[in-house]
């Protein structure tokens, strides 16, 4: 039997991996948006918003889709890499990552947007390149919006269900995360595994958003001074 403690450390195993996919690719989504010319900024944002407005189980069914045997790319990886990745961990793991990617590239374009600009320009007028004055002085001066950005995505993909269940399934020691097991319990009338869960649940919930209080509050006081 799969105890509660194996899938609440599942959970976070999963969600910190999301995290470490959504970060490189937030931070360049980020970065087109508030420090670039870049035509079809319109539509960047609106792709990279998109899972934020879409049911979970509508995202959870285009990836299984798309990346399933009967898809081309999906029969491609299965027949020429010999990889499988619906209702695999690594599913679980990609539709924690979409779900999340909205809040968190947004907390990356404030982060962004509240750093002067001006600092940018003299780091320019100094002879420094756009890439050198992003990581020496963009990413720097918006640390503590990006670490909040990133707490508040973890948040989301610890509680992602439906996106999950549709294209991870609910493989007990694999995929079966900690709201994937509430339900599977809530189903089979466990009551003791629901009450360990649920109460897990709300304990990671209440320090994850208190850091990201603690990081969003320590920010804008920041920007006030």
């Amino acid at each position: 039997m799969f105890t509660e403690i194996q899938i609440i450390i599942l959970s976070l195993k999963t969600s910190i991996c999301a995290m470490l996919v959504v970060f490189p690719i937030g931070l360049s989504v980020a970065w087109l948006l508030t420090r670039t010319n870049i035509r079809g900024k319109f539509f960047i944002e609106l792709l990279a918003s998109l899972p934020l407005a879409l049911p979970p189980v509508v995202t959870g069914y285009f990836f299984l889709w798309f990346l399933g045997s009967g898809s081309v790319f999906g029969s491609y990886l299965q027949t020429s890499l010999g990889m499988s990745i619906p209702f695999s961990w690594m599913a679980t793991v990609i539709a924690s990552a979409v779900v999340a990617f909205p809040l968190t590239v947004r907390s990356f374009i404030s982060a962004f947007q509240s750093v002067d600009f001006k600092l940018e320009q003299s780091a320019r007028g100094l002879g420094a390149g756009g890439f050198k004055t992003f990581f020496a002085i963009t990413i720097p001066l918006s640390k503590r919006g990006i670490l909040a950005g990133l707490v508040l995505g973890f948040a989301r993909a610890f509680s992602e269900f439906g996106a999950t269940i549709v294209f991870a399934g609910n493989i007990p020691g694999e995929t079966t995360t900690v709201p994937l097991a509430i339900y599977t319990s809530i189903n089979t009338g466990n009551v003791e595994s629901i009450t360990k869960l649920i109460i897990a649940s709300v304990v990671i919930a209440a320090l994850t958003l208190a850091l990201y209080n603690l990081l969003a509050q320590n920010g804008r006081k920041k920007i006030n001074t």
